[in-house]
């Protein structure tokens, strides 16, 4: 892709954990067509593993009937990626450090930490009827050191 291009995909999945794969396999492609590098393209889907994960088990709390929604906006050297759930929501103040010498041994809580390490930026919106959206932003050429545009 050239800076300046722009590309969006949308996908809609049921909660359930087989489709993590399928939003992740989608994230990395589209980092790989920007000219984000192999490691970079791998943190990224992380992220969003974590983030489709997340809306699956804590959102949707494993409600098949419920949907979540991945949405990646990429916009020159901007990925902008926003996971929907239709659960209802949480205080993310309120989630574990798992860094928290207590926290270390516990299996799950990394999440959140992980998101926040990977990308620039992590924001949640909660809709008054439920549902959290998660929007989590990367400069694909800023200086993070986990990605290279290609000329």
């Amino acid at each position: 892709m050239q800076r300046g291009d722009s590309e969006r995909i949308e996908i809609t999945i049921s909660s359930r954990f087989e489709n993590i794969e399928l939003v992740q396999v989608i994230a990395e492609h589209l980092c790989e067509n920007a000219g984000v590098d192999e490691d970079g393209s791998h943190w990224i889907g992380m992220a969003v593993r974590e983030a489709v994960a997340n809306a699956i088990k804590h959102g949707n709390k494993l409600d098949v009937h419920k949907k979540v929604n991945a949405t990646f906006d990429l916009n020159g050297a901007e990925l902008e990626i926003t996971i929907s759930d239709e659960g209802a929501g949480f205080d993310p103040e309120k989630v574990s450090d798992p860094l928290n010498p207590q926290n270390l041994m516990k299996t799950s809580g990394r999440g959140i930490f992980y998101m926040k390490t990977f990308m620039d930026q992590v924001t949640y919106s909660f809709q008054p009827g439920g549902g959290t959206s998660l929007v989590m932003t990367k400069n694909l050429t800023g200086g993070s050191g986990i990605a290279s545009t290609k000329a």
